[in-house]
């Protein structure tokens, strides 16, 4: 292996390592990194503490933390709020870092044989340093490594390396802290790597095994993502059945204020048609009284009954004519 070969490039942020700044922090003042862990100045060193101190993967020790009354992004999630004891596991990933490991010394770490938590700490090491696009080929040769070791503070988890390694490409999540973002489509590659190693469809349970389909279980955290999934898509159909359904709703029923207003409206508009009426009929009822009245002054001006026959012949008269005229038109049309 070259010089060059061996070189392993950090990713990221290699100031804090992409831990989280609690976390960091934490172990930056812990007296066991200052005092205890600052003798240490070969791999070789660290690599005899890792298999004589650590216990557990988890990133906090038991009961340390106090996130009673934490409440938000701030209650107990992700290492945000409250701190607590640095685990030694923790605090040991994070000297091996300042050692500046090579390539060689990396793959070391996660062939190890005398311990599974020195290989543990070889993995936790990649998945924290390394670009996420090189993080398959990283994990891709132990995925179904059956080696078991306890990940949990006190104890109560014990999980073979290969089922560690697959919750580590799936999920960000672990206990208390989160491992740097993979890009969705860097994601979906893996996702679709890990199918085409364990199976074409992981809904029907068919995996891949010497080159043939065996019907069995999925891995756990495969069908933790899908379960996930399934959950997603449903809450995401319900919303939209149950927002469908209010609007309905909302069409059938007004609110009172609604209601007040159009009931308002339709009175105003009832009124003003109510008034628009009587106001007509007064104008007809006085067109009429003038008409009455100007009669009645016609005869008191004109009191002999001759000048009302007059009247009366001149409008037969005019009518006869008329029905002259129409005749003849008649007549000269035929």
């Amino acid at each position: 292996m070259g010089r060059e070969t061996n070189v392993l490039h950090i990713w990221g942020n290699k100031e804090s390592m992409n831990l989280n700044p609690m976390i960091l922090t934490n172990i930056q003042s812990s007296t066991y990194f200052k005092q205890k862990l600052f003798e240490l100045k070969t791999y070789h060193e660290v690599i005899d503490e890792i298999y004589y101190r650590v216990t557990h993967l988890e990133p906090w020790e038991k009961g340390s933390r106090r996130t009673q009354g934490l409440t938000g992004m701030c209650g107990g999630v992700r290492g945000v709020g409250g701190g607590g004891i640095v685990s030694t596991a923790y605090c040991l990933l994070y000297k091996l870092y300042t050692l500046k490991l090579t390539r060689k010394q990396v793959i070391g770490l996660i062939t190890h044989k005398d311990s599974p938590y020195i290989r543990g700490l070889g993995f936790m090491y990649v998945r924290y340093t390394q670009n996420p696009q090189d993080l398959f080929s990283w994990f891709c040769d132990y995925l179904d490594d059956e080696e078991e070791l306890d990940v949990k503070a006190g104890g109560g988890m014990v999980i073979s390396i290969g089922q560690m390694l697959r919750k580590w490409l799936i999920r960000l999540e672990w206990f208390d802290t989160l491992f740097p973002r993979i890009p969705v489509p860097i994601q979906n590659e893996i996702m679709d790597a890990l199918r085409e190693r364990y199976g074409n469809c992981i809904d029907s349970n068919a995996f891949y095994e010497n080159g043939l389909i065996m019907k069995r279980s999925p891995p756990p955290e495969l069908s933790e993502v899908l379960r996930d999934e399934r959950k997603r898509l449903r809450k995401s159909r319900s919303r939209s059945a149950d927002g469908s359904r209010e609007r309905k709703e909302r069409r059938r029923r007004r609110s009172p204020s609604r209601e007040k207003s159009t009931k308002r409206s339709s009175d105003r508009s009832s009124s003003h048609r109510h008034k628009h009426e009587s106001r007509k009929k007064d104008s007809r009822s006085r067109s009429r009284s003038k008409d009455s009245s100007s009669e009645r002054r016609h005869r008191r001006k004109h009191k002999h009954s001759r000048h009302h026959k007059s009247h009366r012949r001149d409008d037969h008269s005019s009518e006869r004519t008329e029905s002259i005229r129409n005749g003849r038109k008649r007549s000269h049309d035929e």
